[in-house]
């Protein structure tokens, strides 16, 4: 890492530090909370299905991320992401009383509840972050908070593992609501300065429309937002044959945690490198460099070898992040602040929301055709994430970009 390194720019930038420093606290908090409220349930119920419960829950008001989005445009985003910190530490605090099967409706409420303030407090970041980090380092950012989180999920769920395993889910749910008072303490900290936005007339659906109507008549966003929801669809639909991988490879379910590891370490690789690729090849190239990656690593997943299978882990990890870094950078770039909380959130819906859909759908998959063959056809079809990269871009007529001078991509992949 040398001294040009952009990265160290955004460290040495007090607001942009700030908002990293919140991804960390925040990005272990939820994930300890993640694998300790699935166990929780568990150890009450005995239960699979009620565990799988909530993740659903946490993962449901993502569908709602358009209306919720409408939020951070509405409001100033730094009084809001305190207010959003806030309110959670607080929500958490009422499952102290849950102690039995009987009162796990009020768990699964709270999970609910926290993931829709968790699509608040994404729209507005993104907003607040496009307003106090320089257009050209917002991909440095983006990467640099991808590697911060991914590396939560390395430490984080063992950290909730030892708490629930001397505290119970009671002390898991205490650790969790204190690093979002962590959290609002940081964002009362981010000196970048607002504007109360204005007030618009018309219904609340016109103005939750906005965004979507935006992205998807944004020449330059809606290619990238379709290939990271196809790529999403895709490893949603691969998850499943993970367990089938180590079955092959002779081993215990239990080195399918080898094989997240060396995925989290590409991540985080991937995370360090996202700024400089994206500069060098601009959106589109970069987006579908990690496309073809990952389809690669993917399809060599079939051969039955451990040291094969932890480089295709980590191939895996490199490339995933890359459509998702690229899109929404994008967004930050092209998108009028008082349009990206809600831009952002529908953005978020399109890539995220396929990944859930391909969890279903890959788990009656595995059952019914041998993995192998399913690796190889995986492999195949995440190719075709790449065809909404490979028409060039056509700028409209009256385009409104949030920073007219900063272009994502290069001279190269201009029209």
């Amino acid at each position: 890492m040398t001294k040009n390194w952009s990265g160290l720019r955004i460290l040495r930038d007090r607001d942009a530090a700030l908002c990293l420093a919140v991804s960390v606290v925040s990005g272990f908090g939820t994930s300890a909370l993640w694998l300790a409220s699935g166990v929780w349930v568990k150890d009450l119920t005995g239960s699979d299905g009620l565990a799988a419960l909530c993740v659903l829950a946490l993962w449901a008001p993502t569908l709602l991320a358009p209306l919720l989005g409408s939020l951070a445009d509405r409001h100033r985003r730094r009084p809001l992401l305190v207010a959003f910190n806030l309110g959670p530490a607080a929500l958490l605090l009422t499952v102290l009383a849950v102690d039995s099967p009987a009162r796990l409706w009020l768990l699964f409420t709270v999970l609910f509840l926290y993931g829709a303030a968790c699509v608040v407090v994404d729209a507005a970041e993104s907003a607040l972050v496009a307003a106090a980090v320089a257009p050209e380092l917002l991909g440095d950012f983006n990467g640099l908070r991808m590697t911060l989180t991914e590396g939560m999920k390395l430490v984080a769920p063992p950290t909730g593992a030892v708490v629930y395993a001397a505290q119970g889910g009671h002390g898991v749910a205490l650790l969790d609501a204190a690093t979002f008072v962590c959290a609002a303490g940081l964002y009362g900290c981010v000196t970048v300065r607002e504007e109360r936005p204005r007030r618009t007339a018309g219904h609340w659906r016109a103005h939750t429309a906005e965004g979507a109507r935006f992205l998807w008549a944004h020449p330059g966003l809606r290619p990238l937002v379709a290939a990271g929801g196809a790529t999403m669809l895709c490893a949603g639909l691969g998850a499943p044959l993970v367990y089938a991988v180590v079955e092959g490879l002779g081993h215990s379910p239990a080195y399918a945690g080898a094989l997240y590891a060396a995925q989290g370490a590409g991540s985080v690789v991937a995370g360090l490198l996202a700024g400089p690729a994206l500069r060098r090849l601009g959106a589109r190239r970069f987006a579908a460099c990690g496309i073809a990656l990952t389809a690669a690593a993917v399809a060599a997943q079939a051969v039955p070898s451990a040291p094969v299978a932890l480089m295709c882990g980590a191939a895996i990890g490199a490339g995933l992040p890359c459509p998702l870094i690229a899109a929404l950078t994008a967004v930050q770039q092209q998108t009028p602040q008082a349009l990206l909380g809600r831009v952002t959130a529908t953005a978020g819906t399109l890539l995220y929301a396929p990944n859930a859909i391909g969890l279903a759908a890959g788990a009656g998959l595995v059952e019914l055709v041998p993995y192998q063959a399913l690796l190889l056809t995986l492999g195949l079809a995440r190719l075709t994430a790449v065809l909404p990269l490979l028409r060039p871009p056509a700028r409209q007529r009256g385009e409104v970009t949030a920073h007219p001078a900063v272009d994502p991509a290069p001279e190269a992949d201009r029209t």
